[in-house]
């Protein structure tokens, strides 16, 4: 059962954006995903309303695709009240030549946003938008650095499935050292208590680990005693050319099977960010697994996720 929101103490939350996981602790997780759980327990009612960010402008800059992300923080903030401005940067003045800190100052001075949400390809993009600007910024994924709202998503979908992120095992498959996703939940599980295991190709293993965090080249090893299973995309945009030879090859020895999920603890669960390429890290049967998969239920977390983050950083404005 959720926190009921009043129960919630907004006040030991005291970070103006959101641009890391790295920047939060233990505590202000927690705050953030009991807001996250009042929110995830009202959504189907189409009734629930709360219009706290009622006359408040949120400005969304994509600088990369996004189909998830993207439209989940439109709906969060429109659920809450919010106007919403969808810019898709790919066809921005920067196309131009304007330049980046140009943009940012234009559109600031055009919009007066009471919040920027942002995806960018450069790592820290969010960040220098924040020394720019004077509301708060939400950082939703820079290069291979953080993407803190699907890391507390995740951490959602787990705790509203069993109960509890202390003392679980979660391995990170894949594309783990160019992966955002996997940078940003490996922070937020080892300061929550999880231990994590990241299984990939030696070429894809990132250089360095935290405490809490052991590194395997073999499903088989790294599977064994996890609690969830979470597989990540080939971020090809963002890998040298030649570190995973074929797909085919890359799923032989890496992709989640029926078999390979046996080496993981008896109905241990699946989860991924998305997209998924099918075949490649993931197998139809185990994305689509009804009892195992809570690939859809963290599409679905995404909202009130997100609408937990904008209440912490903009309702003392409204």
């Amino acid at each position: 059962m959720s926190k009921p929101v009043e129960k919630v103490d907004r006040s030991k939350f005291k970070h103006k954006h959101l641009l890391g996981i790295s920047d939060l602790n233990a505590e202000e997780i927690e705050i953030i995903l009991q807001l996250a759980d009042y929110y995830a327990d009202n959504l189907d009612d189409r009734s629930f309303k709360p219009d706290i960010l009622k006359g408040a402008i949120v400005l969304t800059l994509f600088f990369e695709d996004s189909t998830r992300t993207r439209t989940s923080f439109e709906v969060a903030a429109k659920r809450l009240g919010a106007d919403v401005a969808n810019l898709d940067m790919r066809t921005s003045s920067e196309s131009k030549g304007e330049s980046f800190m140009d943009t940012i100052l234009t559109l600031n001075s055009m919009m007066r946003p009471d919040a920027i949400v942002v995806r960018h390809k450069e790592y820290g993009a969010p960040a220098f938008i924040a020394s720019k600007v004077p509301c708060p910024v939400i950082n939703a994924g820079d290069s291979w650095h953080e993407h803190p709202t699907q890391a507390l998503l995740d951490a959602l979908t787990i705790r509203r499935k069993l109960g509890k992120i202390d003392g679980l095992k979660v391995a990170i498959c894949g594309d783990v050292s160019h992966s955002r996703v996997a940078a940003s939940n490996i922070d937020l599980l080892t300061k929550l208590g999880a231990s994590v295991n990241i299984v990939a190709p030696p070429a894809l293993l990132p250089e360095k680990l935290k405490d809490g965090v052991q590194a395997f080249d073999s499903m088989e090893e790294g599977l064994k005693g996890c609690d969830v299973v979470m597989m990540l995309r080939n971020q090809y945009e963002r890998m040298e050319a030649g570190l995973i030879k074929s797909e085919a090859e890359f799923f032989e020895q890496y992709g989640l099977t029926q078999e390979k999920l046996t080496h993981a603890n008896k109905g241990a669960l699946v989860m991924h960010p998305g997209p998924m390429n099918r075949g490649v890290e993931i197998a139809d049967d185990v994305a689509d697994d009804p009892k195992r998969s809570l690939i859809l239920e963290q599409v679905r977390n995404g909202v009130p996720t997100r609408m937990a983050v904008l209440d912490l950083l903009l309702k003392g404005k409204f």
